[in-house]
């Protein structure tokens, strides 16, 4: 039988502007559904660290994040 002892994601995700908007609206709404995921995070608890956040030449947002997976222990993944 085996268990899963630590479980982690490290995903990139890119937060690209909408081409339907003008470019300020798209920044904007870039920023507010980067917010919005950090408070889904949040609201599910769990547990997430951003490695690396940067912010593109187009203002679009990069960022790098280790992040719990179903709600497993994470073990040393954070550090």
């Amino acid at each position: 039988m085996k268990r899963i002892k630590a479980a982690c994601l490290e995903q990139t995700v890119h937060f690209q502007l909408k081409d339907d908007l003008g470019h300020a609206a798209a920044a904007r709404a870039v920023k507010e559904e980067y917010e919005h995921y950090k408070m889904q995070l949040e609201r599910s608890r769990t547990r997430y660290k951003i490695v690396e956040e940067t912010v593109q030449p187009d203002d679009s947002i990069l960022i790098k994040i280790k992040k719990q997976y179903n709600h497993h222990d994470y073990g040393d993944y954070m550090d």
